[in-house]
């Protein structure tokens, strides 16, 4: 059992919104802005990507998470410092130039774009869909659901290989808010179980690949093992 009522869910989101009016739009927008660097990338567009993620997990974890959600969920309170930290790991992601976008391929490439896309366009629209008021429906960008999808299929274009604590505050959360999804009517949030099912799916493609390269590698030529068991001439 959730320790606050549907109803009370839907008033924070409500209250949340109109506070924080007409950021809602100017951070889609943002988002938009995102998806052109991401598919244009260098250095310095990889890390300006990177700071918008970050900068979406600091204001959640410390405007909605804390200052919003704290009042129906003390726990919440706890959600906001992991969301807080998730912001610095990115933040200083960017600042080191660890991650690189542009080259991810295949299996990786179509996850991270699919859940991106998502997140920007499809996850709004089911809200409407529904017929929820707009002020009712997770904003993204600056909601934790929206923002924990964004940043999983940010991560899967990554090219560079991803830092594993980048992926535990997002899918930690995943796994929390996508069980919790039927009790809370938020169809379009079952989508976040799909992420950790995303990252598994992508990380067994990507070993076996690796393994059969490995195994291909270790094939020995007919030549080179003739040469090998061959007389040595000088000897």
């Amino acid at each position: 059992m959730l320790p606050f009522t549907h109803q009370q869910f839907n008033l924070v989101f409500s209250l949340y919104n109109a506070t924080i009016w007409p950021l809602q739009p100017i951070v889609h927008l943002a988002g938009v802005a995102m998806v052109f660097l991401l598919l244009r990338p260098s250095r310095r567009r990889d890390a300006t990507s990177l700071l918008l993620l970050a900068a979406m997990w600091i204001w959640t974890g410390l405007v909605y998470q804390i200052g919003f959600f704290s009042t129906i969920n003390p726990v919440a309170l706890a959600f906001g410092a992991a969301f807080v930290i998730e912001g610095m790991l990115l933040c200083h992601a960017a600042w080191q130039g660890s991650l690189a976008f542009g080259t991810s391929s295949g299996l990786r490439r179509t996850m991270g774009w699919s859940l991106l896309i998502y997140s920007l366009l499809v996850y709004p629209l089911l809200g409407l869909a529904m017929d929820a008021h707009y002020f009712e429906l997770p904003a993204f960008g600056l909601t934790p659901c929206p923002v924990t999808i964004t940043t999983v299929g940010v991560l899967l274009l990554a090219s560079r290989p991803v830092p594993h604590r980048l992926y535990i505050v997002p899918i930690a959360w995943a796994m929390l808010a996508g069980s919790a999804a039927g009790l809370l009517r938020m169809p379009q949030d079952w989508a976040l179980l799909l992420t950790p099912a995303a990252l598994a799916l992508v990380a067994g493609q990507e070993h076996f690949m690796n393994r059969r390269a490995r195994d291909r590698h270790a094939i020995v030529s007919p030549e080179v093992s003739l040469n090998a068991l061959a007389p040595n001439k000088n000897s």
